[in-house]
């Protein structure tokens, strides 16, 4: 269990930004699900929310109330924003860095530009994380046909990834020798990749925190995670876990928010091997997936949170009321047994089980692979959530907890 010290909850009720009280506006920098539950959080706080996206009809413009429709580098659409709000945020990690800097000229910015910069490309993103002194898997920044060539034979089997804009997933190739990393970053056009050797995975493991205009920092507990084809399909939290395992997590997650003057809520995933050792995998500068089960689990959700930390009030309490399993929905469920249209899944028999909450993010069009929900299954035992949540996933036809 995570809380944070009296001294730290002190320390943030005299921080020396001032805050930004309910009424106000807040700025949120893209408009999918993350940015949307961003928007429930803050509204139930007293505050206004602006969204720039150039969809439409995006998920959190839906619950925003004010939608300004444009390209995240409009640069009179980014100064609209900058102008009506105290502050701003981001609920994804490819927006334009320059996009966070030019809004930062005008107004509160969290994360900032030059946080983001850093974990939106891998490369940048590893070579971060090895200084701060915090295990990776061997890796090599691919630049090159001649960087692969010369790329060292413990690399292979390994992973070659797209050093941006890649995500569940996407633009990530496993590769047994040399000739497939070549096929696989010629097809890719030569874009700048890195390669890491495969590891022997024994499970993942996340952790989500705030770190405030101070500094002080409120981690959540730890999240086990497993994933389906490159998505996440089930947080477990709750689960026994070794306590030396868990403090090394957390605390390599408190240096990447400190090494990268944070502010806000972030998720580093992590890679536990067969022998116990604990290797960082990615850092995601915004809420994420797999702290979805703080929204029914947790004191404040970790959407709170990013509400507190960018408004530069005192965070909230990150302590768990119960275990905890979140089941994603991806648009697969519509689809189950081959259907050829999309058929409503049976969220009344979902919710027959009392440990469920369920949520969804208000895309009109369900698609296989496309994340359309989750549903948190809080219970009094990790055994009563987990069974609640096995009968939850077989209704539904999606991977058993």
């Amino acid at each position: 269990m995570a809380s944070m010290s009296t001294e730290q909850v002190n320390n943030n009720r005299n921080i020396g930004v001032t805050p930004v009280l309910p009424g106000q506006w807040l700025g949120m920098l893209g408009g999918g699900q993350l940015g949307r539950m961003f928007v429930h959080a803050a509204q139930a706080m007293g505050y206004r929310v602006a969204v720039l996206d150039p969809a439409a009809d995006c998920p959190a413009a839906q619950a925003a109330d004010r939608h300004i429709q444009a390209a995240y580098d409009d640069a009179a659409a980014l100064d609209t924003l900058a102008a009506l709000c105290a502050a701003v945020t981001t609920e994804f990690e490819n927006v334009p860095a320059d996009s966070l800097r030019r809004l930062a000229a005008c107004t509160r910015v969290a994360p900032s530009g030059d946080a983001v910069a850093v974990v939106q490309d891998r490369i940048a993103e590893k070579d971060f994380l090895a200084s701060q002194g915090i295990a990776v898997a061997p890796y090599a920044a691919i630049h090159s046909v001649a960087d692969l060539d010369g790329a060292a034979d413990a690399l292979f089997p390994g992973i070659l990834k797209a050093a941006r804009l890649g995500y569940d997933g996407k633009g990530q190739a496993r590769v047994a020798n040399r000739a497939e990393a070549r096929a696989a970053f010629e097809a890719w056009g030569g874009v700048a990749c890195v390669l890491e050797a495969l590891q022997p995975l024994n499970h993942e493991i996340s952790v989500v925190l705030a770190r405030g205009t101070d500094g002080a920092t409120a981690v959540f507990p730890i999240a086990r995670n497993v994933h389906e084809q490159g998505i996440l399909a089930v947080t477990t939290v709750g689960a026994p876990a070794d306590a030396n395992l868990v403090a090394q997590a957390q605390d390599a997650a408190r240096r990447v928010a400190e090494g990268l003057a944070f502010q806000g809520v972030l998720c580093v995933e992590f890679f536990v091997l067969d022998d116990g050792r604990l290797l960082a995998n990615e850092v995601a500068p915004r809420p994420h997936n797999s702290g979805h089960f703080t929204q029914n689990a947790c004191h404040a959700s970790q959407f709170e949170q990013q509400v507190r930390a960018v408004a530069g009030m005192p965070l909230g309490n990150p302590r768990t009321y119960a275990p905890a399993i979140m089941l994603n929905l991806l648009g697969d469920v519509w689809f189950r047994d081959g259907a050829a249209q999309a058929i409503e899944p049976d969220w009344a028999g979902v919710l027959a089980y009392p440990s469920a909450h369920l949520h969804l993010y208000g895309k009109h069009e369900a698609r296989p692979g496309r994340k359309m929900g989750h549903i948190n299954v809080v219970a009094d035992t990790l055994a009563q959530a987990r069974a609640d949540a096995q009968a939850i996933a077989r209704l539904l036809g999606i991977p058993q907890p």
